[in-house]
């Protein structure tokens, strides 16, 4: 990692190094011959339609009100679709023509370019509701995402459009990126400060403005104040993770956050001959084995937060980490075909140029296999599985933390239970993307509250939102037989819980206990609670999309291939199913299953502790 670098030392290397285009013009048809051969002749065939699809489509209209539809209504969809849709468009041109160079897409990627720099902004509405202000540019994601975009495709296809587009391309990234950056210091992502810690948001910004800097800024002086700036801000980033390479944000937001760290990490060496170098040293390489070891089965992950349970990685990035790092298992991740997606027609296009022109693994691979254990120390996160040689395994995946964490959920203590592929105790994932979702109400939300996950609920109450509200650790171990752990949950509460203590132990039993077949293992979960001022109330839940079956001593969880049989002693306590009808998600309305298990009477202490145990299809009466 580059540390403290001076911008004159930086100016020294980039004066001493040559600028070479990170890829080949349109106009270098060699090169392109060998992307085409890279790509195929059915996947050149489909990007070139896509292009011809863009060059048929009109630019869609971006007008004032549409952007304020936001701040009236809260929805992001209106403006973002469109917003995105002339991205996608610039990208499918500017790719179509590059493969084929017959000009014929040169004039529909003109426009759709002169467009784009027409925009009074590059942000997103929903992070600057207000209508934009020209003369005060706010760099935001979508900001400096359209300037590294637009700075490639110049790069790419300059030189074959008018003399007038490229100057109007350098005029706008100036004016929206480079000016603000060198010359204020009010965007938060920058770096952590008392009252606010950065997050996705420094890596993908930095990297952004970073980025168009490389292809667009002549002045080496200018450009390496730049460099150096973002450099000191990405040193922030890394402090995001914990010593062992973790992140709250979790796989899917460590695809979008780590991916930008990538880009621009490659090409500060490849402009510097790799004189500066942002990708060495063992942090970089745990930082980069996060998905692999986070991994539930093929394409599921851990997915706590607003982390997705089916994160998709994309390729490039992968086989690029796994080469540079020397990490074989993300060779072998980037060969799975729920990796491949995200380097294909749909992919950004700096990853769909990137997927042309890097090496990417064979499709022929070894199937990836996690490791039984991983634990993830400054996070509190531990992921078991019972045999990780079998995806249909039980897995569980257990947190501490605190509630202030990135894109946090008031979830200390929640847990994940997997077999047969299928999360059958579920962190339900994140809500809808709104303006509301990411306001004061945020907590309001079930998808975000304590209620909506898997946590105690002592004396009725919730687990508030703030980073003092937060697990200890009192043991974590792992052996052949067993991995365990144990949270301290007390200060997890208000003091109106009226907790004298909370414990918390969960622990993936690998041998059989009674009831578990086929040596499938089993989940013990036990809280143990103690109140200061005598008796009360004390009850636990479980979350999950599965139907529910209530029984005598045991509740089912009926997943798609299998069950899960949660045994509790009947004598003194009991169960109930709550049913959350419509709950909002990104991907449409859900019902969600609350199962909580509580005292049959007030205690003053007192414990409630659950048998987990997975019942395999061929197990099941009748299955």
């Amino acid at each position: 990692m580059l540390t403290h670098t001076h911008p004159i030392d930086i100016e020294t290397i980039l004066r001493e190094v040559s600028y070479r285009p990170p890829f080949p013009p349109a106009a270098d048809r060699q090169a392109w011959a060998g992307a085409r051969a890279r790509l195929g002749e059915r996947s050149t065939i489909a990007w070139i339609r896509a292009a011809e699809q863009a060059a048929r489509e009109p630019i869609p209209s971006l007008p004032a009100s549409l952007w304020l539809e936001c701040k009236r209504s809260g929805m992001r969809e209106g403006y973002e679709d469109p917003y995105y849709h002339r991205r996608t468009m610039m990208r499918d041109l500017v790719l179509g023509e590059c493969l084929e160079h017959q000009g014929r897409f040169l004039d529909p990627l003109m426009d759709v370019i002169w467009a784009i720099c027409e925009e009074s902004s590059w942000v997103y509405p929903a992070h600057h509701t207000d209508l934009a202000d020209v003369a005060h540019p706010y760099i935001d994601l979508g900001a400096a995402s359209t300037g590294f975009d637009l700075a490639e495709v110049d790069s790419l296809i300059g030189m074959e459009l008018p003399r007038e587009a490229g100057q109007r391309i350098r005029y706008e990234v100036n004016q929206r990126l480079f000016i603000p950056y060198l010359t204020r210091h009010d965007f938060w992502w920058l770096g952590n400060t008392r009252d606010h810690k950065v997050n996705n948001w420094t890596a993908v910004c930095n990297a952004g403005v970073m980025a168009a800097a490389i292809y667009l800024e002549p002045d080496p002086a200018r450009l390496a104040d730049i460099l150096a700036k973002g450099v000191r801000s990405l040193e922030d980033y890394l402090s995001t993770f914990d010593e062992d390479g973790g992140t709250s944000e979790g796989p899917g937001y460590w695809s979008y956050g780590f991916g930008s760290y990538t880009l621009i990490a490659q090409l500060v060496e490849q402009r510097t001959d790799g004189r500066l170098s942002l990708m060495d040293g063992e942090r970089m390489r745990r930082i980069a084995s996060f998905p692999l070891n986070t991994m539930l089965s093929p394409g599921a992950y851990v997915n706590f937060s607003d982390a997705p349970r089916h994160a998709s990685f994309i390729s490039a990035m992968l086989a690029f980490l796994g080469r540079r790092l020397a990490l074989p298992g993300l060779l072998d991740l980037a060969r799975e075909p729920f990796s491949n997606e995200d380097s294909g027609l749909n992919a950004d296009f700096n990853w769909r140029l990137r997927s042309l022109f890097w090496d990417l693994p064979t499709a022929d691979g070894a199937h990836v296999a996690p490791a039984r254990h991983d634990w993830y120390s400054g996070m509190m996160w531990m992921i078991a599985r019972c045999d990780p040689a079998d995806p249909d395994a039980l897995v569980l995946a257990a947190k501490g933390g605190h509630n202030g964490e990135m894109h946090n959920h008031n979830d200390v203590g929640s847990f994940i239970v997997q077999a047969g592929q299928e999360a059958l105790i579920s962190d339900i994932g994140c809500g809808k993307y709104n303006l509301g979702y990411f306001g004061p109400e945020r907590y309001d939300f079930f998808v975000t509250s304590s209620l909506g996950h898997p946590v105690p609920v002592p004396n009725g109450q919730l687990q508030p939102a703030g980073d003092t509200f937060a697990a200890q650790l009192l043991e974590h171990t792992s052996t052949d037989e067993k991995d365990m752990l144990r949270l301290d949950l007390k200060d997890a509460y208000p003091k109106a819980a009226g907790l004298k203590s909370l414990e918390r132990r969960l622990e993936l039993h690998r041998n059989s206990g009674d009831g578990v077949a086929l040596n499938a293992g089993w989940v013990e979960l036990e809280d143990s609670f103690s109140f200061i001022n005598g008796p009360g109330s004390f009850e636990t839940a479980l979350t999950t999309f599965s139907p529910v079956v209530e029984g005598d001593g045991a509740v089912l969880i009926k997943g798609m291939r299998g069950e899960l049989r949660v045994g509790y002693p009947a004598d003194t306590i009991s169960a109930r199913v709550e049913l959350y009808h419509d709950i909002e998600f990104e991907d449409g309305l859900k019902d969600v299953n609350r199962v909580v298990f509580f005292l049959d009477e007030p205690a003053s202490a007192g414990s409630i502790r659950l048998e987990i145990v997975p019942i395999p299809p061929e197990a099941i009466p009748g299955a």
